[in-house]
Order: C-alpha cells, then structure tokens, then sequence
C-alpha cells in the first residue's frame, strides 16, 4: 500500500533502483575479475573458474552485508529510508547472486565424480581443506539453505498467509545466515588467500556491521530510558510522555510500553493521537514515519492508517490499536492499554505554536 492509496507494486523508482543494484553488482564483478587477472609476480595465473567462484562469493558477502546494514542506518538518519523502501529487492538480487556461487561451486568442486555433487558436498569435503576438520562447505550450505528460504518466502503473498510474526521470525534467520557465511569464508577462501584485501574485507566488513547495530541500540536505549519508570498521576497504566509541544508536527515521538512494546504519539497541528508503533505488513515502525495527507504512513513501505483510530483507508482494510492520550498542567499522558482495534482514541489538543515541522523530503 503506498500513500496514494493503491497497492505497491513495480513502478518507476523501483525500476531504477533495481538498475542500480544490477549495475553495482556488475561492477563489483568486473573489478574482483580485473583485480584477480592482473599479472603476479611470480607468474602464477589464477584459474577463471576459481576466480568467478570467488568474485560471487565475495559480492554475496558485501551486498549481504550491505542488507544488514540499512535497517541501523535508517534508524540512526532517515536518510537511508528510500534504501530500507526496497530491501527486499536487493535481497532477492543477493540470493541470485549466493545461487550462482553455490551452483557453481558445487559443480566445480563436486561435479564429474561417482556421487551426486549435492551428495558429494555433504559427504565428503573440498580437496585441499585448509581445515580437514571444519566443515566449511556445509556451513556455507547451511546459510545458502536459509537464504533460499528468505527469498522463496519474501513476497506479500507468504506474508499474508503467514502473519507478520511468524514471517518477520523467519527472516530474522538472516543473522544466522550472516553468522554462517562469516565463518564459511574463513575458513575457506582466507585460509588460503595470502594477501591482505580480502581478511580486510571480510573482518572489516563484520566489524563495522556490528558497529552500527551497536549505535543504533544504544541510540533506542537511551531514548527508551528517558521515558521508561514516568509514572503520572492517573495510576500505572499510564506513561508520562513530557511536553507535546516538543513533538515536531507531522511526526512521532516512540514510547515504551510496560510489556516491551512501543506507542507512537503523533502530533496533526495542535492535535495529537496515539497508535501502535508495529506495522500490519512487516511490523515496521510506525513512529518513524510520518503524517501524509493526514494518514500515519509507514516508513518501511508506505502503508496508512488513520491517527484517530487506526483504520487503513479503503479500500484497505488493516486496523491497528489506538491508546487513549491525557493531557494535565501541559503534560501528555499516554495510556498503556490498547483500545479495540477500530476503536477511536481519546485525542488531546495543545496550544502554543507548532514546533519544528515535516516537509515530506525524507518520505519513502
């Protein structure tokens, strides 16, 4: 659903975006091919095969990671939101890119013998393992199993069926994947590469990856601690949320809910209403979006809901949860307890001028 009210499906922007990503990828290619093919010193020419090998190996890793690396980066700018919008299209482009490593791989190294080469790679490993006793094709088996499953299972149509839950439970397998392949990589392709690009590839790569998931949490811990434990005056069922003035109008300030979950508080003008903060489509976070035509809107993928109480507009039909707002000696209250789903929540309405302001650059 996009913010015209219509379903998302192919369009202009992502057409380009697509293009991009074909375009980095053949890039990325032709560099480790150019790289790769350079006369060595001693004479020693590397093997096409090989080498393509690791050049989509190499590429899976970095766009792998690049993957893994937008949803911090969104969360610390909303720069990076328009690449958070079509994520999923470079993961499918990153499978197809693992699929031919693997495919290609495994008919190289195990093709040719008495065995089935899938049955080959399982039992018995590459000839020359640096680490007869680290199964390091497995792991990388491993991980490509769970990529494919990612892939097989991205569009909406599994989502629907499946349920944000389960669908956002089975896709967290990436990190294992990432894990996986961290691990595939060292102890196969740098057990035997002697220079130091590709260790600085790889464990700068990992390092850095950690690095924003590091800042990102600690940036959502201290702003979960500056409201977590403001109890008002109406009794433990209602979060302390400051002054609404300071919420910049057209957006959200994110609060923490005594159970783990999360309240978007959005200011319309002088008007204010409080929402669920998880998505319907992929549990995204609602408060990081903004107000578009009046209509709370996702900064994952676009989809709407109505600030008063929570209805997508037609002819969608997703609901989520409003929560009731208080407003006391220029002090907002939200409550903890969801309402129906359908139902309106209790609204306030400030004074004072509106405070910053949302100019539309940063939506998806």
């Amino acid at each position: 659903m996009g913010h015209k009210y219509q379903a998302i499906q192919w369009n202009g922007n992502k057409l380009v975006y697509d293009a991009y990503v074909v375009i980095a990828g053949v890039a990325f290619l032709g560099a480790f091919f150019f790289v790769g093919l350079a006369p060595h010193p001693s004479g020693h020419a590397a093997d096409p095969v090989v080498l393509a090998i690791r050049a989509l190996g190499s590429a899976a890793f970095v766009f792998l990671t690049i993957i893994l690396a937008i949803g911090p980066l969104a969360r610390l700018s909303r720069r990076f939101l328009p690449l958070l919008y079509n994520r999923r299209h470079l993961g499918v482009f990153t499978f197809l890119i693992a699929l031919a490593h693997f495919g290609l791989a495994t008919l190289w190294y195990h093709g040719g013998g008495p065995l089935n080469p899938l049955v080959s790679l399982i039992v018995s490993g590459q000839p020359g393992d640096p680490f007869p006793g680290v199964p390091f094709e497995l792991l990388g088996l491993a991980a490509f199993a769970i990529l494919f499953v990612m892939a097989s299972t991205s569009h909406d149509f599994f989502l629907n069926h499946l349920g944000a839950p389960v669908w956002k439970a089975i896709h967290m397998g990436v990190y294992i994947a990432y894990g996986l392949i961290v691990l595939h990589v060292a102890y196969g392709y740098l057990a035997t590469e002697a220079g130091p690009l590709a260790p600085a590839l790889v464990y700068g790569s990992f390092t850095g990856l950690a690095g924003l998931h590091v800042a990102s949490g600690l940036a959502e811990w201290r702003k979960d601690g500056a409201m977590s434990g403001r109890k008002g005056p109406f009794g433990r069922d209602w979060i302390e949320i400051g002054d609404p003035t300071r919420i910049p109008d057209g957006c959200a300030v994110i609060a923490p809910l005594p159970r783990g979950d999360r309240v978007a508080i959005f200011r319309d003008g002088r008007s204010l209403y409080a929402v669920q903060n998880a998505c319907r489509h992929q549990n995204g976070p609602l408060g990081e979006g903004a107000l578009i035509d009046g209509l709370i809107t996702c900064p994952w993928h676009g989809w709407q809901y109505s600030p008063r109480n929570g209805v997508s507009p037609a002819p969608f039909s997703e609901r989520i949860a409003t929560h009731d707002l208080r407003l006391e000696s220029g002090v907002l209250f939200v409550s903890a307890r969801p309402n129906p789903l359908g139902r309106e929540g209790a609204t306030v309405a400030i004074g004072g001028a509106i405070v910053g302001g949302y100019n539309g650059d940063a939506a998806p």
